[in-house]
């Protein structure tokens, strides 16, 4: 399923200006005011109108950006364990991916007023990652005994499993859906044909553990966030790293580009700010200041708004609701 059409751009000069006037909205769960309910995991689905956390409580839940309580928002139950990561389907604005520390992987239909679980994976490992291919029909899941498993999204049975020789962090696919790209602990970025797993080549990115990595949308850049604090830019056709950005307190947790690529953003669990950087040149055009560190960032897929995860406060969106 496409997007809805996307806003105009916004240069560097005028994004902040634009960006300041934005309303931040507060998605506090106050069906489970818990200190471990601190938000681990968030994601938006294809058309940004819902958008689903996971938090270490075992809570999950879908949220309608335009309606920030939690009256208004569903919670789907089942793991038994610390959500580790929510995921949409690109091909479907009503599927979720969810994987837990209980061993599952869970798909949901949100398509009624009660969702329902599609199916149930018992998955031999912990998963903490997922990656859907561009096009829906596999689902990569990353396990913290560093092995990936291949699963059929219309059988949800695992067709391969690819031991990796180094710790594997978070993984994404390249637009076409013909190549994976794995953040590593040794500070390397793997990239692989898919689905063989062929190693092609390999990008010397960080001084220590990279953690995340995001594609933009435009297929032009690889951003990728590392535990020395800073977040590489990569042009993908020479493989170089074209930039760094460096207004980050502790290592890089998650990393996102803005639906046109053109503002980039990392997420920390340490320091009280988000910094927002213009890809093309490299300068800091806006900060957030935060009560809280947020490790968890993620912008909206047509237009300019930003969720961020806020200790135990919940989700914060800037630019959640729309105006009227």
């Amino acid at each position: 399923m496409a997007p809805p059409t996307s806003m105009w751009s916004l240069s560097s000069t005028t994004f902040s200006p634009h960006f300041a006037k934005l309303k931040t909205s507060t998605y506090a769960d106050t069906a489970r005011p818990t200190p471990l309910h601190n938000v681990r995991t968030l994601a938006w689905n294809v058309t940004g109108k819902k958008i689903a956390t996971g938090a270490a409580d075992r809570t999950l839940r879908v949220w309608d950006p335009e309606r920030p309580k939690t009256q208004d928002s569903t919670e789907l139950r089942g793991h038994q364990g610390p959500i580790e990561r929510v995921a949409f389907s690109p091909a479907s604005d009503t599927e979720l991916a969810t994987c837990s520390a209980d061993g599952l992987l869970r798909i949901w239909d949100l398509r009624k007023n009660t969702p329902a679980v599609v199916s149930d994976l018992k998955l031999r490992g912990e998963p903490f990652t997922l990656a859907w291919k561009p096009n829906g029909d596999d689902l990569l899941v990353g396990m913290k005994n560093d092995t990936f498993a291949v699963v059929s999204r219309s059988t949800t049975k695992v067709v391969a499993t690819h031991k990796q020789d180094v710790q594997s962090n978070q993984t994404v696919f390249g637009w076409a859906g013909k190549h994976i790209f794995v953040t590593t602990g040794d500070g390397r970025v793997k990239i692989m044909r898919y689905p063989s797993f062929e190693l092609i080549h390999e990008l010397n990115a960080h001084t220590s553990s990279c953690y995340t990595l995001c594609m933009s949308p435009t297929g032009k850049y690889l951003a990728v966030g590392g535990g020395d604090a800073l977040i590489s830019l990569w042009d993908t056709e020479e493989w170089i790293c074209v930039r760094t950005f460096d207004d980050m307190t502790g290592p890089v947790r998650s990393v996102d580009f803005s639906f046109d690529g053109s503002f980039v953003v990392g997420g920390s669990d340490e320091g009280n700010r988000l910094s927002i950087a213009h890809t093309e040149t490299g300068e800091y055009v806006h900060h957030i200041d935060t009560t809280h560190p947020a490790p968890c960032v993620q912008w909206h897929p047509n237009r300019y708004a930003l969720a961020y995860s806020a200790d135990t406060q919940g989700l914060k969106i800037v630019g959640g609701i729309t105006p009227s």
